[in-house]
């Protein structure tokens, strides 16, 4: 199990990763597709990188607006393994065309 992180650790974190914010125990984003398709590709993408890291946001879809929202539930908390698979959310935002 990882070890979760002091509020110092998630507020040094979070400065790496504009867009995210911490709301209680989880850090969440949303960004926005450039169409409804494009939003679906960028979930099933994200779907594809949290299986390979064992880790697993919880997603939202609104037409062409993702919300994502990441705690590590076995720790109690948040953990590395958020920040590391936010940032990856991240980069296919960014390959997706989400803002």
């Amino acid at each position: 199990m990882a070890d979760t992180l002091d509020d110092t650790a998630v507020a040094e974190r979070l400065r790496a990763l504009p867009g995210w914010a911490r709301e209680g125990g989880e850090i969440r984003r949303q960004v926005t597709a450039p169409s409804f398709l494009a939003g679906i590709d960028l979930v099933a993408a994200v779907a594809r990188a949290a299986e390979d890291a064992d880790h697993h946001p919880d997603i939202d879809i609104r037409w062409r607006t993702v919300r994502f929202a990441l705690t590590t539930h076995s720790a109690g908390g948040l953990t590395g393994r958020d920040f590391d698979l936010a940032g990856r959310i991240d980069e296919l935002a960014g390959e997706h065309g989400a803002e």
